[in-house]
């Protein structure tokens, strides 16, 4: 098979701003990690919660997976080199397997602790210094999550999004456990406690399965979503004058680069030129609306055009 490849123009551009923002944000969610891993075991040391525990033990995760998205973005960095021809895109989704199983692993430990406390109640001490404790730890990573998100879409960081994600839900957990803690409290119903650990447990397991589902789907090279594909179709539409069809038109996402590949079907007269400088407008349109736009044009002359699912001209 023959064609014609056109690596993305993207590939002078410089990387090392982009680089240096998702390092930034690996080695801050590090330490906002460790910051709010030790204010949460406080409260845990205040109380004696083992719903409190529960929270703190996620945390732990959280300085984990966060030094595993650092190296995660320090792999997918690498330029492409003779062993990995596409790059090093992948290593994120890795990342964020592991950090999914973690994530598993952190809920069995918790179910057993809560097990525990279920047979075992006792009332939490100096709640109210507890819930303080522990709502400050909440409220830095409210912020933060939104900051990962945020950072890990606009540079396209699998590792660094999934971290986020993983924070908003421990957010949504701790606050859970703030309510459920001051109703125990008022009422003076023990196994609220354990329940609520229970409750987390459960939460962090749909977390972890979503993240560890979502980075097998990207190993296993999923089509991008459809909207994506309509944008590419849209742009080959419009930047392919005196071509005759698309078709087999193929794209896939690996972190920060979507690699599409498609057959061009132009009229066996054209010269090599002529058909080369349609595959230019193609390559400078899509690379124009997907970013990191890594395109592969297969060249053909009209008897191989197709009747069903092509892209016509």
């Amino acid at each position: 098979m023959t064609g014609t490849a056109h690596p993305p123009r993207a590939a002078g551009r410089p990387v090392t701003t982009h680089r240096d923002k998702l390092t930034a944000l690996a080695y801050a969610s590090i330490a906002v990690a460790l910051i709010v891993m030790g204010v949460k075991y406080l409260a845990y040391l205040r109380t004696g919660s083992v719903a409190l525990y529960s929270d703190a033990l996620e945390s732990v995760v959280n300085v984990i997976t966060a030094a595993l998205a650092l190296i995660a973005v320090k792999v997918s960095s690498r330029p492409a080199d003779r062993r990995h021809p596409f790059g090093h895109h992948k290593a994120e989704y890795f990342s964020a397997g592991i950090e999914g199983a973690l994530i598993l692993a952190a809920a069995l430990l918790i179910l057993h602790q809560a097990y525990d406390a279920w047979h075992h109640p006792r009332m939490i001490e100096a709640p109210l210094t507890g819930l303080l404790i522990n709502g400050a730890a909440t409220a830095i990573n409210t912020l933060w999550s939104w900051v990962l998100i945020g950072q890990g879409r606009k540079l396209k960081s699998p590792a660094v999004a999934a971290d986020g994600w993983h924070l908003l839900t421990d957010v949504a957990t701790s606050l859970g456990v703030l309510a459920g803690l001051l109703l125990a409290v008022a009422t003076g119903w023990a196994w609220l406690d354990p329940l609520l650990a229970a409750a987390v447990a459960v939460n962090i397991v749909w977390t972890g399965w979503r993240i560890t589902a979502q980075s097998v789907g990207a190993l296993m090279d999923e089509s991008v979503t459809g909207d994506i594909l309509a944008t590419i179709r849209r742009a080959i539409a419009a930047s392919a004058g005196g071509a005759l069809q698309v078709h087999d038109l193929r794209a896939r996402t690996a972190g920060r680069a979507t690699f599409i590949e498609l057959h061009l079907v132009v009229p066996g007269t054209m010269t090599v030129t002529a058909a080369h400088d349609i595959c230019d407008r193609i390559e400078a349109a899509l690379e124009d609306e997907i970013d990191g736009a890594q395109v592969l044009i297969h060249v053909e002359p009209e008897g191989e055009a197709k009747l069903k699912g092509a892209l016509v001209i």
